[in-house]
């Protein structure tokens, strides 16, 4: 039995859900509230995938409908967002740079997460906002001064899909870069829909696309990464303390707008990102206004 943990409902208010996939390829929700408040780091600490496991085989978890319901980013309001650029050797050539010799971080804010299907506002005076596929990690517990790779794996929880939204025109000029900048701005971290557990997936080798208003925008591999999953956890801990729930974003393949091969994102336009077994997100554009967060106009689904 496959497992895949989501959050549904209104925003703020997201109940834990499993869904349990049998080996005919037959789906069920079930309730994960007998078990826990939520998906967060406690949970996820506490052995909370094997436990999901022995409550489906003891049919203490209510089977639920998850129609209708919105999809929320499958772990609560994390900690930490950590992330990793330059990851693919051919995303730095189209960005102009040279293959890191070590991982490039950078931080954003927890408040950037947003559900995979949300509507998406542009910022008010953007030009350039542009899109990045990137297979997320969410750390399982504490990871501190690892001493090997294997450690780094026993620190890894699952993996999701996560979209990297990045202001260009903000990010990149001057001679230093304003990387905070540009990666910060409101719900420029969709996530999910679902996290998967570490041991059902094989990281080191999922296809990634991004389809722009249905036209091939990114699709390449994760075994094209510069620096794997593992190794990225293990580098991370040398430096910071990573927590529970904690999302780390890997980094984007080749394709996005920056490479000067495609328009920026704009108004009206619908982006979809896929993994494959991690799921597919879709969002649909439009302009924020000044002075608002999340005004979206009567027009787009929310």
């Amino acid at each position: 039995m496959t497992l895949k943990f989501a959050r549904l409902g209104t925003a703020g208010n997201e109940q834990p859900a499993v869904i349990a996939q049998d080996a005919d390829g037959t789906e069920k929700y079930f309730d994960l509230s007998p078990l826990t408040k939520d998906i967060d780091g406690v949970f996820l600490a506490s052995d909370g995938f094997t436990r999901t496991r022995a409550a489906l085989q003891s049919g203490e978890l209510p089977e639920i409908s998850a129609e209708g319901l919105r999809v929320g980013a499958p772990v609560a309001r994390p900690g930490s967002v950590v992330a990793i650029g330059l990851n693919y050797t051919a995303h730095a050539a189209e960005s102009g740079a040279t293959p890191p010799e070590v991982p490039v971080v950078f931080l954003k804010p927890s408040n950037t997460i947003s559900g995979p299907f949300d509507a998406a506002p542009i910022p008010p005076s953007s030009e350039k906002y542009d899109w990045e596929v990137e297979l997320a990690i969410v750390i399982g517990k504490e990871a501190s001064y690892l001493s090997s790779l294997d450690d780094a794996k026993a620190c890894i929880a699952g993996y999701a899909v996560a979209n990297d939204l990045s202001e260009r025109d903000y990010q990149i000029p001057g001679a230093a870069g304003q990387w905070t900048k540009g990666k910060s701005l409101p719900a420029s971290t969709p996530l999910g829909p679902w996290l998967v557990p570490a041991a059902d997936v094989d990281a080191n080798n999922l296809r990634l696309r991004t389809l722009v208003n249905g036209e091939a925008r990114q699709d390449s591999n994760t075994s094209d990464m510069i620096f794997d999953p593992a190794t990225i956890v293990h580098h991370l801990s040398q430096y910071m303390v990573l927590e529970p729930g904690d999302v780390i974003i890997t980094g984007t393949p080749e394709g996005v707008a920056l490479s000067g091969r495609f328009p920026y994102i704009q108004p009206g336009d619908v982006v979809e990102l896929e993994i494959d077994g991690l799921g597919r997100q879709r969002q649909e554009y439009y302009r924020a206004q000044a002075g608002t967060v999340s005004a979206i106009p009567a027009h787009v689904s929310a």
